[in-house]
């Protein structure tokens, strides 16, 4: 009973720092919408361009124009990019000490025509209704607004990337049990949606130009700026399905970054996911100890503390992603992977300096000349 209260608190902190996920929603009829210019950032994304690209054709409400901005892929994106009818803008050269999405993005808002400026990633797309949606929630209050990808996982192997979503979603701090009365402390990468006036007055992508988490380091710009910032899940409007082409593509996709987006996360919020984890392995190990002495007490303590940390884990991840039941009943498995991916990018991260990702070298310190 002793180890019972304890376990107990650190199961309560997951919904202290993961509590409510608002989610976008249509409002009322509007006759006029502003201008809005989408971005997309795109190198090798032909498999996935066609999907983001159908899916904003299909929208009810249309951007005024969609930008795939080229950067030097070596397959058919472009090609792709054109036929769907998106305006394609080949990337210049890098110039010394940016990154190729930074560049890239900034390079979009340069050549975008709208009043809103939309960043999404290659790998999205919207649902019915979802672009509205999105646009209705952003002119709420303007500002600065990002979503956070509905994950849609379809192969077994996906749903690994279980921890690596929730983790990333409570990290941005915009969902903690005190809701909207705190600004986020980041934003989400695949998705930021802001006026033209803002971005150029706030420096935009100029000043995370060497970041590879761009949109985690933004929020600390425009806090500082005080510009209001919100965030919100993206279940029935903006969704996205990362990774689809092998276990490898997904380590190699999550060590990209989460490895630096711990140093990120607010030492407060870090401090209760990491005192959390401890709490469900601890539990985890309990049950196995208690089975092996066959200690009847400890064995029903401990499993009642293993259903609470399965239950909490399942009711998490069905609002980030269409994560299965047996993957938060078997949450121990998907913790693990995460950890070991973890400290894989930290080896990278510290010692190499450097992780591989769509057939580039990505230096993980401040990139030298060419580099990305």
């Amino acid at each position: 009973m002793t180890l019972m209260l304890p376990i107990l608190a650190l199961w309560g902190l997951g919904f202290v720092f993961l509590f409510r996920i608002p989610v976008c929603r249509i409002g009322v009829a509007r006759r006029q919408y502003p201008t809005l210019s989408v971005i997309v950032p795109a190198r090798n994304e032909e498999r996935n361009l066609p999907t983001l690209l159908r899916s904003l054709a299909e929208q009810d409400l249309s951007p005024t124009e969609v930008i795939v901005v080229d950067d030097n892929s070596t397959d058919s994106t472009a090609q792709v990019a054109r036929e769907a009818a998106a305006r394609v803008l080949p990337s210049k050269p890098l110039p010394p000490g940016w990154r190729g999405k930074t560049w890239a993005c900034f390079q979009g808002a340069e050549a975008a025509v709208g009043e809103l400026l939309l960043f999404v990633d290659a790998d999205t797309f919207f649902e019915s209704g979802g672009l509205r949606a999105v646009v209705d929630t952003y002119l709420e209050a303007r500002g600065v607004m990002s979503v956070g990808a509905y994950h849609k996982v379809k192969r077994a192997y996906e749903q690994l990337s279980a921890f690596f979503n929730l983790i990333m979603t409570a990290g941005t701090g915009a969902f903690t049990i005190l809701g909207q009365k705190l600004q986020p402390t980041g934003l989400f990468g695949p998705f930021l949606m802001l006026d033209r006036r803002t971005y150029f007055a706030s420096g935009g992508h100029t000043f995370v130009k060497d970041k590879i988490l761009e949109n985690f380091c933004l929020a600390k710009v425009f806090r500082r700026s005080g510009t209001l910032m919100r965030c919100y899940g993206g279940k029935s409007a903006f969704s996205m399905r990362m990774y689809p082409y092998g276990l490898r593509d997904l380590i190699e996709g999550w060590g990209k970054a989460f490895a630096r987006g711990a140093a990120q996360t607010p030492l407060v919020t870090l401090l209760m996911i990491i005192a959390w984890i401890t709490g469900g392995f601890t539990s985890v190990v309990w049950f196995v100890i208690a089975v092996f002495t066959g200690s009847r007490n400890a064995l029903a303590l401990s499993g009642i503390l293993y259903l609470l940390f399965a239950l909490q884990t399942l009711f998490m991840l069905i609002r980030i992603g269409s994560f299965r039941f047996y993957t938060a009943l078997l949450y121990p498995i998907p913790l693990l992977f995460y950890l070991a991916v973890f400290l894989r990018s930290s080896i990278f991260v510290v010692l190499k300096k450097k992780v591989s990702w769509k057939g580039r070298q990505i230096q993980t310190g401040p990139p030298r000349k060419q580099a990305d």
